[in-house]
């Protein structure tokens, strides 16, 4: 498959040779990405099991159950943002859930606006999905923001939707609906 490029960066469905990129963005982004994430063990960041999940996510892909993007500015090999579309959906629903996260040093400067609004019509086109649902902790001002410019409308909120840092939180549901279909 071929990169999605935007003004700045390039966007590549996750494969196996990403296994040591993707380890190295999380680890430095663990502090960063701590308030918006599940507790991961100890093991989670080892290098075998970053194989391992690149590996799975690339098999995702090919099997139509999920689209994990990284994100890299051009020219650049570090990953800078990932984008992931998962828990995909056929028959009468044709949908999934949006999860995304951004490097610490480069937040704050369009970027993550620049990937989504490139790779959201792009996933519609390019899977036949009609609906991206993304979910988000209400002190996620930017998050809320962001989907909200992206044209993702509150569809609802749920009560202890997810197990974030140890905790659960309740969740801002909002959905992207795909017109041109």
């Amino acid at each position: 498959m071929q990169p999605i490029s935007t003004e700045r960066t390039l966007i590549t469905l996750v494969r196996t040779d990403d296994a040591e990129d993707l380890r190295t963005y999380y680890l430095r982004n663990t502090e960063h990405l701590a308030h918006w994430e599940p507790l991961r063990s100890q093991d989670y960041h080892s290098v075998d099991a970053w194989k391992d999940r690149a590996r799975d996510f690339a098999g995702e892909a090919l099997r139509g159950f999920a689209y994990r993007y990284v994100v890299r500015f051009k020219g650049s090999r570090e990953i800078i943002a990932v984008a992931n579309f998962t828990n995909v959906v056929r028959g009468a629903f044709l949908a999934c859930h949006l999860g995304y996260s951004i490097d610490r040093e480069v937040q704050g400067k369009n970027i993550m606006f620049e990937v989504l609004d490139t790779s959201i019509p792009h996933v519609f086109n390019t899977y036949g999905l009609h609906r991206v649902m993304a979910n988000y902790i209400p002190e996620n001002a930017r998050s809320g923001a962001l989907l909200a410019r992206l044209g993702f409308e509150v569809e609802g909120r749920a009560r202890d939707y997810l197990k974030i840092n140890g905790e659960w939180r309740d969740h801002v549901l909002t959905a992207r609906i795909n017109d041109a279909r």
